[in-house]
């Protein structure tokens, strides 16, 4: 397939089977909100939006929208069921060369070494596909990259390309939308920590900004404020996907501001490894489910998505540290006028509803967003809250306290001696509970006024257009 040349694209690069399984719901998601059929044919009613499609997708020689993904698996099952015309209405809208599945399709067992070493050996193939898709874009901006932290793929093989996009494009912004499994309940990966704590160094040294959704606080959203006694993975990677779309939504509806990823990404993060962010989403609702807001005047959709109910991350209360937002960016979507913005803003510092960081500007910044004129929703404004707030750390200490327990018995780790990396020793084990220590450290010294001479605290490098 030959794309005619575009400007300003993200790549999207889909790993594993959690990572497609989002990903698949994230174009769908897309192809609805810019009138793209399943085949990837523009819908006559859409053919004068003045909508960006070129962010994500790209036009072959015959016209049809291609999306800018890479899908990436060692077992072939949920690829294939994307791309099976019997299972999938959207069989035909990605690109066949951009689908690499292992040729021998076991999968990684579930172990992160496994994965990653399967990745490095993959490396030229995996490489060509990626280098071909950039090479497509006239001014390719970033990646964003879709996986879980848990299992073997997403994790191990995630991490590996997750280091060499880190090398090989050194000025182009790295996202990730980074799945964290439920912690409650018994994991069926018994090995979870592990792959948690090796994956974690690699989002906190290779990528730019981690958009964070948490399973535990995904599935009490559904069956507390949606009202799904047992959600299904459908519906989760459902809200996944909400998320996912109105994330991007300054990208694809273009206003005057956070019009692009890096001015989406900088207006959060002021320094580099504080990078990992929380969602929030109002007024929520599946298909076929009645929401029970009624009300979305700006003020209601602001203050409600400050209700840690409405938030995508469960995090404990931590009584030792005064935890407080970092930054907070409010994308609303609908009619808004830009005065009951400001009114709304007004009445939250007011009643100090929010809690800011002591060494930093205290404010909420807001964009403004069209809604997509194709899809007909029951509310007037909807609004996504994208927070970097310090509490996140109480998430990465359980992870560190998993581990902990499960190291501290020597358990399952045969399997991963088994690759070249652990072959010699288990001190990259020991490295990555380093980096995550001084992860947890970090965002709890951001919490205190002297932050700004903690020796980490240096401002981001990557700017755009370079590299």
């Amino acid at each position: 397939v030959v794309s005619t040349q575009s400007t300003g694209g993200i790549i999207t690069v889909q790993v594993g089977q959690c990572g497609n399984q989002i990903g698949m719901e994230f174009w769908k998601q897309l192809c609805a909100e810019h009138g793209i059929s399943p085949e990837g044919v523009l819908e006559d009613y859409a053919t004068d939006g003045t909508d960006r499609k070129d962010v994500f997708f790209y036009q072959a020689d015959d016209e049809h929208y291609i999306p800018r993904a890479v899908l990436l698996d060692l077992e072939p099952r949920v690829i294939n069921s994307i791309t099976s015309p019997k299972e999938s209405a959207y069989s035909n809208l990605f690109n066949p060369e951009n689908i690499y599945m292992s040729k021998h399709g076991g999968g990684a067992g579930n172990i992160w070494a496994s994965g990653y070493s399967q990745g490095a050996g993959l490396y030229e193939d995996i490489f060509d596909i990626i280098d071909r898709e950039a090479d497509g874009s006239d001014s390719l901006e970033g990646f964003v990259v879709c996986h879980s932290i848990a299992g073997g793929t997403g994790s191990g093989m995630g991490s590996y390309i997750l280091e060499k996009l880190n090398d090989r494009f050194p000025k182009k912004l790295i996202q990730t939308y980074s799945v964290f499994p439920q912690t409650a309940e018994a994991s069926d990966v018994v090995v979870q920590p592990y792959n948690s704590l090796l994956t974690l160094k690699r989002l906190t040294q290779s990528a730019d900004c981690v958009v964070v959704l948490d399973n535990t606080a995904l599935n009490r959203i559904a069956s507390e404020r949606l009202k799904i006694p047992n959600p299904t993975l459908d519906q989760i990677n459902q809200l996944v996907s909400t998320i996912m779309a109105a994330s991007t939504t300054t990208l694809r509806y273009p206003g005057y501001m956070n019009n692009d990823l890096i001015g989406l990404i900088a207006a959060l993060i002021p320094t580099p490894r504080l990078h990992f962010l929380m969602t929030g989403y109002t007024p929520l609702t599946l298909d076929h489910k009645i929401s029970n807001v009624r009300k979305t005047t700006v003020l209601d959709v602001m203050r409600r998505l400050l209700q840690s109910k409405n938030i995508m991350v469960s995090t404990p209360k931590d009584r030792r540290h005064n935890h407080c937002y970092v930054s907070i960016l409010n994308i609303i979507q609908g009619e808004v006028d830009p005065t009951q913005v400001h009114k709304s803003l007004q009445r939250i510092r007011e009643r100090k509803l929010a809690n800011f960081i002591p060494w930093g500007p205290a404010s909420i910044q807001v964009a403004l967003s069209k809604k997509s004129p194709y899809i007909q929703t029951a509310h007037r404004v909807s609004g996504l809250m994208l927070a970097n707030h310090t509490s996140i750390s109480t998430l990465f200490s359980k992870t560190l306290q998993q581990y902990d327990r499960l190291k501290a018995r020597g358990a399952f780790l045969e399997q991963f001696k088994k690759e070249k990396m652990f072959s010699d020793g288990l001190e990259e084990f020991d490295s990555a509970r380093e980096v995550v220590q001084q992860l947890i450290d970090e965002y709890t010294a951001a919490t205190r006024e002297d932050y700004k001479m903690y020796s980490g605290a240096v401002p981001a490098e990557k700017t755009p257009g370079e590299g």
